[in-house]
This record gives structure tokens, sequence and C-alpha cells, in this order.
């Protein structure tokens, strides 16, 4: 059967879809991804066909150099969400299809499966159905409670998205009645979508006022490349010294907020430090005996190695750093990233998360310390790391696929 899978965002929204295609391929499955096409070469390294799509996750600089503002951010979404969509339909025109597997900011999926009359399910990397358990995840910040997290979810659900005109254009496209986001959303649920979810229940225990259709599958971590080898002077940097901090915070740029407080930590630390992401390559070469700038590394590899991790608390890093037994010191800055970085605190795992956008270099220092130098982190981290490899998380969706298969 050929499965579409949607997976718009960031590399931690492919790298999960990537897991669970490989599952089904390994059952004789074909699987189609509609992704962006800087990640081409990891979609078809994992046996999958690519349908890319080209407007670029971050929206671009203003002529003088500025951030555009909330108003132009929520513009470029609303048309990288467009692009993927068309590609998606695109996809989908090629026919033969016979399931469809959407993320969180892919709904129109479903759209697409009611048109072609196939089945679909979501696969999700953090919780969305409002829940007592946690709050909203675009404001995951506001942790308010049992009453108050349903009811801000709810709340929540009622609010313009970026996704809203690709879900429009998608329906006006097949010919299918208009319909909200809303409005689908509770229709797929009244008739029991499945809803997997790539959380292990060590992490969050299964809420008790989600319906039978949502499931904890575990972890969807990142596919090995077999053919990967750690570069020669990361190898060299490591066995060097001491244990050193690892900073990881993707796009971050160091020119203001996390990106800079954590530039005047590594310029004014003794520690030695890894840095992945756009701050690194300045920073080793203002010291390159202290500070090692590293491009994409596996975090299964590199993880066991440090001692502490700072990092934005995605639910991919946080997950990998509680895998490896790694100290976290969270530095969250948007949407679900303060919830995980809440969890990770909550499990004993990780530093108070670092969450005024006042920070300075010196509480990022002091948390450092505390992470290093508090062993309770590392074992608590490690106590739950050794519950997370236990079994096959892809397996509730393969065996959903092959219910689909008949």
């Amino acid at each position: 059967m050929k499965v579409l899978i949607l997976a718009p965002g960031s590399r931690g929204d492919v790298e999960p879809a990537l897991r669970i295609a490989s599952g089904l391929i390994a059952d004789g499955h074909e699987a189609t991804v509609v992704a962006h096409g800087d990640y081409r070469k990891r979609v078809t390294a994992v046996g999958c066909e690519l349908v890319p799509f080209a407007v670029p996750l971050e929206p671009p600089l203003q002529s003088d150099d500025s951030a555009p503002g909330a108003r132009g951010y929520l513009a470029h979404l609303r048309s990288y969400m467009l692009d993927h969509a068309r590609a998606a339909l695109a996809a989908a025109a090629d026919g033969g299809f016979g399931a469809v597997i959407t993320n969180p900011i892919s709904p129109y999926g479903h759209d697409i499966a009611e048109a072609l009359s196939i089945l679909s399910a979501e696969a999700l990397p953090q919780p969305a159905l409002p829940s007592r358990s946690y709050p909203p995840m675009i404001a995951s910040n506001l942790h308010l409670g049992p009453v108050l997290n349903r009811g801000f979810g709810r709340l929540f659900e009622r609010f313009p998205a970026p996704i809203d005109g690709a879900i429009a254009h998608v329906r006006r496209e097949l010919g299918l009645p208009k319909e909200s986001r809303l409005a689908g959303i509770r229709r797929r649920l009244r008739a029991g979508l499945p809803v997997h979810h790539g959380i292990s229940p060590a992490v969050l225990p299964r809420p008790s006022d989600w319906p039978s259709n949502l499931s904890l599958d575990g972890f969807w971590w990142p596919v090995e490349d077999k053919d990967w080898t750690a570069p020669s002077p990361l190898v060299d940097f490591l066995a060097a010294g001491p244990a050193p901090v690892l900073i990881t915070l993707g796009s971050v740029d160091s020119a203001a907020g996390a990106g800079a407080t954590a530039a005047e930590f590594v310029e004014s630390t003794d520690r030695r430090v890894i840095v992945q992401g756009k701050i690194g390559e300045n920073l080793a070469e203002a010291a390159p005996d202290r500070v090692f700038a590293a491009g994409h590394v596996p975090h299964s590899w590199l993880l066991p190695q440090v001692a502490a991790v700072v990092h934005q608390a995605g639910a991919g890093i946080t997950a990998a750093c509680l895998r490896a037994g790694a100290p976290g010191i969270p530095l969250p800055l948007h949407t679900d990233q303060f919830f995980w970085a809440r969890r990770a605190h909550e499990l004993g795992a990780a530093v108070t998360p670092l969450t005024d956008k006042r920070v300075n270099r010196d509480v990022l220092k002091s948390r450092v310390e505390e992470a290093i130098s508090n062993s309770d982190y590392r074992r608590r981290a490690a106590e739950i790391g050794a519950r997370l490899d236990d079994g096959d998380s892809t397996a509730p969706l393969r065996r959903w696929a092959a219910a689909c298969d008949g």
C-alpha cells in the first residue's frame, strides 16, 4: 500500500515522520513524504519518495535586516502552509494512496483522505487535544491548573491560525463543502480518528480525560544513518579534556535574546563547550582550544559524552537528553517548548527552565553549574532514559496501516 505522509515544519517535525515511514517500508508499504526540499537527502535515504515544497519556514529579513515582526511572521506562515498544502495536493493527484498520515500542522491531510475515500491518522510529537493535564501548546508557558488548562485549550482552538487558509484551499480544490478547522477537528474526533502521539508515558502519563482513540506510542527517534562516522576533529576534541557542555539552539542567532546569552556564557566560562547551530562558528574561532563548532551530529552518539545540555526544549531534544541520561538546561522560547522544559524539570532531569527573556550569562552559568554539580539530575535522567527504549514505537501505526491495507 502507498501511504502519504505530510511533514511540514522543521527537522524536529520531519524526523518523527521518517521513523514512522521506515517502519511502514519494513512492512512492505511504500511511503511518500511531503516535506521541505531541504530535507531531500534525509527523506530519500530512508527509502521514501519526496514531494518537496520550497517556501522556507523562517521568514526573510526586511530591507533593513530587521525581523518582520509578529504580523509579518504570521503572514509568512500562511504562505508556508499554503505552499505545503499545494504540494500535498500535487502528491495526492498522482493517485494510488491507501492512507494518509498527518502531523500537527497539516490537518488538511484528512480533507485529502476524505476526498480520496481513504483513511487517515494523526501522528503528533506533542499533545494537542485540550486537557486538564496541560495547557494549549501554542501558549504552553500558561500552566494554570486542571480546570483552566482545558478551558484555555478550548478557547485557543477557536482562534484563527495560519493553517486555516491552507485548509480552505484544499477543501475548495477538492470540491468539498466549506468547513472550519475546529468543526473538522470535532467531527473527526467524534468519528474515532486515530490520534497517535510520539511520546512515552514515562514522560507524560496518559491524561485521564483523553478519549480512547488517542494513544501514547513512545518517542519516534531519528532514523540512524548506518554509514555515518564521527568527524575526527570532534572525536579528538571530546578526548582532549573533561566532558564539555553542549549548547544546541538550532537556528537561534547570537545577535539577541537566548542566542546572545549563550554566546556570552561561552565567552565567559572556563568550561569546554560544543556549540551546534548558527551561533557556533564565531565562538569557536575566538577560542578554538575550548570551543568546538559542530554541525549535525546524531544526538544518540553525542549526548552521552557531554556533561550537560543547554537547549530550546523542543520535544526531540528533550527526549534525546532523557534517553542519553544527560542533564538539561532548558531555554524555551515559544509554543510547546515551555511544556517540555517544565516536564523535564518536574521529572528531576533538568534544572529550572530559563523562561525570562531578560536572563543573562551569569544566570545561565549558575544553572549549568547546578546541572553538572548536582548528580541527581543525571541520575534521574538516566532512570527515565532506561524506560524509553521499551519496544517499537511505530508498531501501533504499522498495525493501523496493515488494517487499512485490508
